[in-house]
């Protein structure tokens, strides 16, 4: 009995020291490290360089453009205040992932906490989420002012464009806050490296000592098909304002009304094509190397919220003039005094 006692003691410390360095109450790792691009380690301060530039003419763009709508009474119409909605998404979108990216590629910061990782995880798929139903929202207005132009002003209150808003961040709230606990339950043995520049769902899961099945099936069965629906109720859209385009009888009219949608398909594009590449080549593109898969995510936090301004103040006669007139004529009347 006592040998057998002894025994079981031994036994009992073998196990205790071959037990992995977690807390045992929880199996969540305090942080996660950040790798940035896998195998262009090298190469980081020089990537940080354009990145760091199209970050800053991001702020600039955005922050100018929700300047003007802000400041001009003229322009606090339903398009422009969407316009200024889609600007605050790509200010989220960009700045939750830009700023520690930096850090990352600057000083080598990668070590972020589980909480940290999960938050900015969340925000990164919530702006997303709610920049495509602004964009939804978007198209609807140009459907309604081309093709019910007497209604325009009865169907698109600012009551109507304050609950949209409201509708996008419900919406993507609901969607994208459940990835949270799916993501809290897993147990993590040891495994703390993200092979990327930030933190999101799939790349946190494939993390886990356990089957992550079912987060893989309520990425395929909510968010996605959410984004999908918008995209086809878009496409939708743009099918019946085609259609009144040409039934316009006035050519200036209906060179005006083009203009307008040309300036919003651009977005659409630039928001929609790298995100569905991003994703189906990370899906299905095995053939495709790592770091080329992180390049195309990195990209696509920052050409969207680049670009956008830049389209819209080329393309929009109404913003490039209230931009001059807030900008520029008191530079030049300060000059002539």
């Amino acid at each position: 009995m006592t040998y057998s006692l002894y025994s079981r003691r031994i036994v009992h410390r073998f196990k205790v020291q071959l037990m992995p360095p977690f807390n045992l109450s929880s199996s969540t790792p305090a942080t996660f490290i950040l790798a940035g691009i896998p195998g262009m380690e090298k190469s980081h301060i020089w990537i940080s360089i354009p990145f760091c530039f199209m970050y800053l003419a991001a702020l600039l763009g955005n922050g100018a453009l929700l300047f003007v709508v802000r400041t001009e009474r003229s322009l606090h119409q339903p398009m422009y205040l969407f316009l200024s909605m889609l600007a605050v998404t790509d200010l989220m979108l960009s700045t939750t992932t830009v700023p520690k990216m930096l850090a990352l590629f600057w000083f080598s910061a990668g070590e972020i906490s589980f909480g940290a990782c999960l938050t900015q995880m969340f925000f990164l798929h919530f702006s997303f989420s709610a920049e495509s139903v602004i964009l939804l929202a978007m198209a609807f207005d140009r459907f309604v002012a081309i093709c019910y132009p007497l209604r325009y002003a009865a169907v698109l209150t600012q009551s109507a464009v304050v609950k949209t808003g409201l509708v996008a961040l419900l919406r993507s709230f609901c969607i994208i806050f459940p990835c949270v606990f799916l993501l809290k339950r897993l147990p993590f043995c040891g495994h703390n490296v993200i092979p990327h520049t930030y933190c999101e769902h799939m790349g946190i899961a494939r993390l886990a000592c356990a089957d992550i099945s079912v987060n893989i099936l309520y990425g395929l069965a909510v968010p996605f098909p959410a984004v999908v629906l918008d995209v086809v109720l878009i496409a939708v859209s743009y099918v019946l304002i085609l259609q009144a385009l040409f039934r316009l009888p006035s050519r200036t009219a209906r060179h005006k009304a083009f203009n307008t949608c040309v300036s919003h398909v651009c977005v659409i594009f630039l928001f929609y094509i790298p995100a569905f590449f991003t994703i189906l080549t990370h899906r299905f593109g095995q053939e495709i190397p790592h770091h080329v898969h992180i390049l195309l995510a990195n990209l696509y936090v920052l050409f969207p919220p680049l670009l956008n301004p830049i389209v819209y103040g080329v393309r929009m006669q109404q913003i490039k003039e209230n931009f001059m007139k807030v900008f520029l004529c008191p530079s030049v009347r300060f000059l002539q005094e």
